[in-house]
Order: structure tokens, then C-alpha cells, then sequence
């Protein structure tokens, strides 16, 4: 009897898992030999201590662009240059590295620049041309900056818009309070709920990356909810952790969908992007 046929004849018997153990503890282990490996690497070479940054891979990177392309109705053509746009500003990014540099915080920071599913965010922003972005949470304000980059871009192709970021830490956004960015982006410190009820201007886009409970998701949707102009998208950072956005556009009768990203050479697990429209 020759091996495969052995194989088959084993795997019909009570010894089939015996059998198979051998192999199946040999993938485990150069899985977990890979995690440990990146996790080691991590440890060493990183100062970040939470809101890691990260690139995507090359797969989760093109399931970005069709993502972007399929809610927004652009070709994915156009959402791969808008985010080699943003990939390829040399200047936010040198911003970002000496500002990272410079910073109080900088023991806590890493200064290479890596945007993640932000270029998404980016991509969205430039295709949508929204008037008033919201989002809340902004811990160093690398998503700020990345969203004011997109409403500049806009606005010298004649489509100006604002950003209002929310945080309820005075030392947030340290990254956005340089210009030009700065010049598009209203920082509010004080509780998200709050600030979003105190708006005064219609939101075209909003975007929840705060305290990711599911109460205080479901609160901010919901103090949102009248301030939204018609047509606005609402997205949100806490898809890959709830159902809120989801559950909220199935009430107010929008469509959804979500997006997770697949970091490249980290441990993180990553997060995603939930959009209703």
C-alpha cells in the first residue's frame, strides 16, 4: 500500500487523530512562532503604548479601495490615487515626524508615519466633499491631520469644508495645531455628547472614535442624529468591537457597511471602518 492510500485508510479509523496531530501541532506552532516573533519585534522597536499605527497589508489594502469605491460610487481607480495623494505629502508627513519629535508625549510615540485605514477616511472625505466634518476623539490628531489634508485638497479644488474634532483631553491634537491644517480644523475640548449638541452648523460627515462603549457609541449617533445635513455619512472606528452603526442605520432606514483592516507586521489584530449612508 503506498503512503496515500495508508493516509486514507488511517483517516477512516478511531487513529485519524492521532495521526494527524503531528501536523496539526507544526502549523499551530509556526503561526504562534511568527506572533511571537512580531510581538517580540514590536516590543523592541516601538514606544507605543495604545491607538497603535501600523501599514496595511497589500490584500487589505485593495479591499480598501473597492470598500471606498462601492459606498462613496467612485471608480477604484480614483480611490487608489487619493490615497497615494495622501501617502505622497511630503509635507504633512515631515510635519508629523518633527512634530512627533518635538512633542511632550514623544516617549509614548513612535515618529515614523503610518496612516492605516486612514486613507480610507481620507479617500471618503475627497470623494464626498463634505461641507462640516465631525469626529470625536483625537488622542494625537494623526486622523485629524488626515482629514484636514483631505478638506484642503478640496478646498483649492473649490469644494471648502471645516473640521470639528472633539476630545475631552486638553492635550489632544497636539499634530493639528500647525498650519495650514490648522487653519480647517476647530478643536473642542469638553464631553462629545455635549459638543455635539451644542453644534451649530450642519454635519455632512461624522466619525465616532471616542470612548468605544457601546453606550457611549449608541449616545453619540443618536445626539448627532438632528445635526446631520441630508445625504451626510456617519462612520465609525468601533465597527470591528460593536454593531451600533449598524443596528442605528437599520433604524433610521440607511444602508450599512464595514470594513476590517489587516495590519502588515504587527500583532495588532487592527481595527475598521463602519459606514452608514
Amino acid at each position: 500500500m503506498d503512503a496515500t492510500k495508508l493516509r486514507r485508510a488511517i483517516a477512516r479509523t478511531r487513529l485519524a487523530p492521532v495521526a494527524a496531530f503531528p501536523k496539526r501541532l507544526a502549523r499551530v506552532a509556526r503561526h504562534d512562532a511568527r506572533v511571537l516573533r512580531t510581538s517580540a519585534r514590536w516590543l523592541l522597536t516601538s514606544r507605543e503604548h495604545h491607538n497603535y499605527t501600523y501599514e496595511l497589508t497589500k490584500l487589505s489594502r485593495h479591499h480598501l479601495a473597492w470598500f471606498v469605491s462601492v459606498v462613496c460610487d467612485v471608480p477604484v481607480k480614483q480611490v487608489r490615487g487619493w490615497f497615494a495623494e495622501i501617502e505622497g505629502d511630503d509635507k504633512l508627513r515631515a510635519h508629523i515626524e518633527a512634530a512627533t519629535a518635538a512633542a511632550s508625549r514623544r516617549g509614548l510615540a513612535d515618529r515614523q508615519v503610518r496612516y492605516a485605514r486612514r486613507i480610507g477616511w481620507y479617500a471618503i472625505v475627497r470623494a464626498r466633499k463634505p461641507a462640516h466634518v465631525v469626529e470625536t476623539g483625537v488622542d494625537k490628531g494623526l486622523g485629524s491631520c488626515v482629514l484636514a489634508a483631505a478638506l484642503l485638497r478640496n478646498a483649492a479644488e473649490g469644494h471648502p469644508g471645516r473640521l470639528t474634532s472633539l476630545d475631552i483631553n486638553p492635550e489632544a491634537g497636539y499634530l493639528a495645531r500647525a498650519t495650514p491644517w490648522s487653519e480647517v480644523v476647530d478643536l473642542v475640548i469638553g464631553d462629545s455628547v455635549a459638543s455635539i449638541g451644542a453644534l451649530e452648523r450642519p454635519v455632512d460627515l461624522f466619525l465616532h472614535d471616542s470612548d468605544h462603549s457601546r453606550v457611549h457609541e449608541r449616545s453619540e449617533f443618536e445626539a448627532v442624529e438632528p445635526k446631520l445635513a441630508p445625504g451626510a455619512v456617519l462612520l465609525t472606528d468601533n465597527v470591528t468591537a460593536t454593531n451600533v452603526l449598524a443596528e442605528h442605520a437599520e433604524r433610521t432606514g440607511r444602508r450599512f457597511l464595514a470594513y476590517r483592516e489587516t495590519p502588515a507586521r504587527h500583532w495588532y489584530p487592527g481595527d475598521g471602518i463602519g459606514v452608514a449612508w
